[in-house]
């Protein structure tokens, strides 16, 4: 298998925590995402909308979308599992990643934040004002449910990691890059720290990619 990725993409760092986690071992692709890699035409050839990651698989088929990919993943190599065995559980686990991936993250990719600046005429203080926003309302929210629900432990569901400890972490790190406050999130620092302690997303840090 062979990973399209960058270093900083959330998206990105998702995929290689599940893979590490999965303990399945890639041939990786770093593409500059600022020097705009993933909009030529070699690259749009692989994945058309642009975007990482994309995994492409051994028979040639190539994946897009980053939470698609984990659950391909999950399904084809269900050990350890990122969702659990019960319906509702999978629908709480799905939901938090979707919270992130889906609400938060969106707002503030690279292509959002260079609108801003570029077609909106925002200056980079603007644009993090609107960077901080969205990681802080989505929080809030995360927050909210992690630390009034007996379902979470030490990890966001129970006391090994899924799905949506697999999308939180990026997130969080993406958060402190641009100094966002985390003093509000108690127990999302604590199942970032507990997440962070593994070998597997240690592995798969962005300070970690060649």
């Amino acid at each position: 298998m062979k990973l399209y990725g960058h270093a900083m993409s959330s998206a990105s760092y998702r995929v290689r925590i599940a893979l590490a986690l999965k303990g399945l071992q890639v041939s990786t692709v770093l593409l500059d995402l600022r020097a705009g890699e993933q909009t030529l035409e070699q690259y749009l050839q692989v994945n058309s909308q642009g975007l990482v990651p994309a995994l492409a698989l051994d028979d040639g088929t190539v994946l897009t979308q980053s939470v698609a990919i984990i659950e391909y993943l999950d399904e084809v190599h269900p050990d350890p599992p990122l969702l659990p065995g019960n319906h509702a559980a999978r629908a709480r686990v799905r939901s938090l990643a979707q919270s992130i991936a889906c609400d938060v993250h969106p707002l503030n990719n690279l292509r959002v934040l260079r609108y801003l600046e570029n077609q909106l005429h925002q200056d980079r203080a603007a644009r993090d004002i609107w960077y901080c926003h969205w990681i802080q309302l989505g929080f809030d929210a995360v927050e909210r449910r992690l630390a009034g629900d007996p379902a979470t432990g030490r990890f966001c569901h129970g006391d090994s990691p899924t799905l949506a400890d697999v999308c939180l972490v990026p997130q969080v790190a993406n958060a402190r890059r641009f100094a966002v406050d985390l003093g509000p999130y108690p127990r999302i620092v604590a199942i970032d720290a507990a997440c962070r302690e593994l070998p597997q997303f240690q592995r798969a840090a962005p300070d970690r990619q060649g």
